[in-house]
């Protein structure tokens, strides 16, 4: 028998759906603060990338976990309000929702940041197109002096160019030189708007010596990889080469090779 919204036992249930619905869209803001915060700290300087891993993996740990309680709970708040006719069904409804809204896709955000399953990155970050004489940095430099990896070439922890350029080629063997028909001038200036369509912050631009060196900073956790792109001329053709380095982490689950990809893409 469906009760009247002013029975006692209708309004003790009432009470009783208020509470879920606010424990649900407390826990779902709770979990949504905590993805939040890990870039949040890092963007205005209050804490590093590593603190950062450590809040967006408790929101990933638990984010899926209140997700399902609270679409669950959602469902017995709404059949429990018709039911015993409480009278605040949509606002009871809302609340719960949106808790289970917000925790999925604060859920969902560290989810993206996994590779495709089956999908393995080697642990390198310094991909370059030439491996045998990797593109240097230069204008770049100044900018890198506190970054913990440096720009050698194989040059990081129980890493060799020998071993980096074999992982390089494993993993990535479409970055080669790319090679056009036209003049190097002509595909400076493609190159320039490539950088400047990716969004990159140019930070040197020869054309004399045939080379742009830009930086390319992470949208979530404000990571810094720099890139550089040297062309040359081969007759009637020009070959361009370039490279790309993360300033910290060991590996970089494949950013530094999709960002050369799109390059090549647009140029």
């Amino acid at each position: 028998m469906i009760s009247d919204a002013t029975t006692p036992v209708s309004r003790r249930v009432r009470l009783i759906l208020t509470i879920a619905s606010w424990l649900v869209l407390l826990a779902g803001l709770g979990i949504g603060v905590l993805t939040l915060g890990s870039a949040a700290g890092i963007w205005f300087g209050a804490w590093d990338f590593r603190r950062g891993f450590d809040l967006l993996r408790i929101a990933n740990d638990y984010g899926d976990l209140i997700t399902w309680f609270g679409l669950a709970a959602t469902l017995v708040i709404i059949a429990a309000a018709l039911l015993w006719n409480t009278g605040n069904l949509v606002r009871l409804g809302s609340m719960a929702a949106a808790g289970t809204l917000i925790a999925g896709i604060a859920y969902a955000i560290p989810e993206s940041f996994r590779p495709p399953e089956g999908v393995t990155y080697p642990p390198i970050h310094d991909i370059s197109t030439d491996t045998n004489s990797p593109p240097e940095f230069v204008a770049v430099l100044p900018l890198r002096v506190n970054a913990a990896n440096t720009v050698v070439y194989g040059g990081s922890q129980n890493m060799t160019p020998e071993r980096l350029a074999q992982l390089t080629h494993e993993a990535y063997p479409d970055l080669i030189p790319r090679r056009y028909a036209e003049p190097v001038g002509a595909v400076f200036e493609r190159a320039l708007s490539a950088v400047d369509e990716m969004g990159w912050e140019l930070v040197a631009a020869d054309r004399d010596a045939g080379r742009i060196e830009a930086t390319a900073t992470t949208f979530w956790f404000r990571f810094k990889d720099d890139i550089v792109i040297v062309l040359s001329d081969a007759g009637n053709e020009t070959v361009v080469n370039a490279r790309s380095v993360s300033r910290v982490g060991t590996g970089d689950v494949g950013a530094n090779a999709l960002r050369l990809r799109k390059f090549f893409t647009l140029l």
